[in-house]
């Protein structure tokens, strides 16, 4: 794929963080290397994620278009991540076709925090959802970081309920995979 950015830049209401050698960017392609995986681990599992993975990974989520992954990064630590965050964009048929923006996997380096960055992360990734015309934006969260998140405007609303499919945790993907085609040679 041609960029290295999971999506445009200018998405990025600003890149630097004031007073810091931390900077805002997309997700490149590259970035597997610079502590993707490490972050990440601080947050849920894994898996069996590889630099090869990643890339498929990356260029299947850009080629949907629905995917803004934003991560921070040391300037002063050869560009290391050391926090991230996504929102995934959901097409509706309700509220005139609309659109519902969903905030996921947010993680800060446990090195760096206590220093607003999950704040930061949240607020770019809420800036986003709004350029892209979202009518609502949602999360869902442990009760532990309800607070954090009544701070940065969202509400305690309704339930979350889960069901794990677990013979689908590393097979799942291949599954889709299988499924996928068949959808787009009907569009």
């Amino acid at each position: 794929m041609g960029d290295i950015y999971l999506f445009k830049e200018d998405l990025i209401k600003e890149e630097n963080i004031n007073g810091t050698n931390f900077i805002i960017k997309p997700l490149e392609r590259q970035d597997f290397e610079n502590n993707f995986s490490y972050v990440l681990s601080q947050l849920t599992t894994v898996g069996s994620l590889n630099n090869c993975s990643f890339k498929e990974q990356f260029d299947l989520m850009k080629e949907d278009g629905s995917y803004f992954i934003i991560v921070i990064k040391d300037k002063n630590s050869n560009n290391d991540i050391i926090g991230l965050g996504s929102i995934l964009i959901e097409r509706k048929f309700i509220h005139s076709t609309g659109l519902v923006g969903h905030i996921e996997d947010i993680v800060v380096d446990e090195r760096y925090r206590g220093n607003r960055l999950g704040k930061i992360i949240i607020d770019q990734l809420v800036e986003i959802g709004h350029a892209l015309g979202c009518y609502k934006i949602i999360l869902d969260c442990s009760e532990k970081n309800v607070t954090f998140y009544n701070k940065c405007g969202f509400k305690k609303k309704e339930i979350q309920m889960v069901l794990y499919i677990d013979d689908n945790e590393e097979n799942g993907i291949s599954k889709f995979n299988q499924y996928q085609p068949k959808i787009r040679s009907r569009l």
